[in-house]
């Protein structure tokens, strides 16, 4: 016998049309178990009818494979909420919260359950979740940029250099895109976040990327980020790119001589429209970001052989920097080595000095490595000699045969002639030689000398 709801004496005051304008599924049963009826969503949510269900016991329903959990019975038994996962025989999962009503006396008389779409709240959830990993990995990442933008600083006194700080500074106030040339380890990686912190977005996350570390086929999903599913081995949940990441802020990109053609393009329009899509995705994502490029390559050559787009490279050259290197600015050696000479000497705790001599033979080295070599090469001195005062000598003997070449204008920027640096050298060879053999006689036969000629030099350079 089908009962009819809407006679039941309990629920008369409750409407049909109550449950239908609610946006959750709607299960009511009474005392007994017996289902009085469903709103529409319910049957939406679980795919069973209310013809098949209405009028007859949750426990029956549970038998016949309708559904494989209730609630009923223990709501009424204890009078207390309870909440369960149910699985209907259509496959869906949904959400059961189950609520007793009660009459006047106290006792349960109806079971009012929400149903839930849990798979809709499982997707919900595991966006929440990867929001909040964008949200860390931005805060981590612009934390970072904060405290690299702090510890990054500059060394220079030259006039060279002052003009070009001057120039810096008066490009980064404006939102032009800065190509910063110059050979490797002169500091564009410094001078970039520079730019940023001296730029009105120095609030805004500074990103970097180097796209000659980064493998050619990993660089566009970091860069662009990608939807779930796109390509074999993706994370299902998808990524997020440093285009979207650095929104707002300024992103650098280290090496873009390195860049693959086929992404040239792309990273274009990006750099016009400033305006993507996730790598498997159609939509297209506005940001609204500040470049800044730096190679140590010459781009324009690199257009004539085919390996660099030209419209890439002139879209590029809107505030062109280029960084001079550290053998053009002698003052700013001297600078840099008895500043690097604290920092390490702090660290290490040491009390390491350099004679004068040898901070002129410092000056006449070349410096290929530019300001990066002398970071690492004094950090080198200090940690590996045990003596306070550091001499000519101690150099290794590449610095003094590869003096500073005549400049432009015809005139050797050198402190030294052939004869000192052939002295130094005699006597950093000397030095190293008594030091390993222990005595003139030894030194003599490995260097095909006489002991009168070691001894003579050794007397001569303070060696013995």
């Amino acid at each position: 016998m089908t009962i009819n709801f809407w006679d039941n004496p309990y629920v008369e005051k409750l409407h049909k049309e109550i449950l239908e304008v609610l946006s959750e599924g709607i299960y009511v049963s009474d005392a007994y178990g017996r289902t009085l009826a469903v709103n529409h969503m319910y049957e939406q949510l679980t795919g069973l009818k209310r013809e098949e269900i209405v009028g007859k016991l949750v426990t029956d329903l549970k038998k016949e494979g309708s559904f494989d959990a209730i609630l009923n019975p223990e709501i009424v038994i204890s009078g207390q909420h309870k909440t369960t996962v149910q699985v209907t025989k259509t496959g869906n999962r949904v959400l059961l919260n189950g609520y007793p009503i009660f009459d006047e006396s106290g006792k349960v008389i109806l079971v009012l359950t929400f149903v839930r779409d849990i798979t809709l709240m499982s997707q919900m959830k595991d966006q929440i979740v990867e929001q909040q990993e964008i949200i860390e990995k931005c805060r981590k990442v612009y934390v970072q940029n904060k405290g690299g933008l702090n510890n990054n600083f500059l060394i220079f006194k030259s006039e060279k250099m002052i003009r070009f700080m001057e120039l810096l500074k008066k490009i980064a106030k404006t939102e032009a895109t800065v190509l910063l040339l110059g050979e490797t380890g002169v500091g564009k990686d410094v001078l970039s976040r520079k730019i940023h912190e001296y730029s009105l977005r120095r609030d805004e996350p500074f990103l970097k990327i180097d796209c000659s570390t980064i493998p050619e086929n990993l660089i566009e999903s970091e860069l662009f980020g990608y939807d779930s599913g796109a390509f074999s081995g993706a994370n299902n949940k998808g990524k997020i790119g440093l285009f979207e990441m650095a929104d707002k802020g300024t992103l650098f990109l280290d090496e873009i001589g390195e860049i693959p053609l086929r992404l040239q393009v792309k990273l274009l329009r990006v750099l016009q429209d400033q305006e993507f899509m996730h790598i498997g995705s159609t939509k297209v994502k506005k940001v609204n970001v500040r470049f800044i490029a730096a190679t140590n390559r010459d781009l324009e050559e690199e257009v004539q052989k085919g390996n660099f787009r030209s419209d890439l490279y002139y879209r590029l050259r809107v505030a062109v920097l280029e960084v001079p290197p550290l053998r053009e600015r002698k003052e700013d050696i001297c600078e840099m080595m008895r500043c690097f000479l604290d920092k390490y000497n702090a660290k290490y705790r040491k009390e390491v000095s350099f004679t004068k001599e040898l901070e002129k033979a410092l000056l006449t080295y070349k410096w290929p490595g530019n300001v990066r070599e002398m970071d690492n090469f004094i950090q080198s001195l200090v940690v590996t000699n045990e003596n306070e005062i550091l001499d000519v000598p101690d150099l290794p003997h590449y610095m003094l045969l590869n003096p500073v070449v005549p400049d432009q204008s015809g005139i050797n920027v050198s402190d030294k002639s052939l004869d000192e640096l052939v002295a130094d050298y005699e006597k950093n060879l000397l030095k190293k030689a008594l030091a390993l053999h222990g005595s003139v006689a030894k030194v003599a036969k490995i260097l095909k000398v006489d002991r009168s000629t070691v001894f003579r030099k050794g007397k001569k350079y303070h060696l013995l």
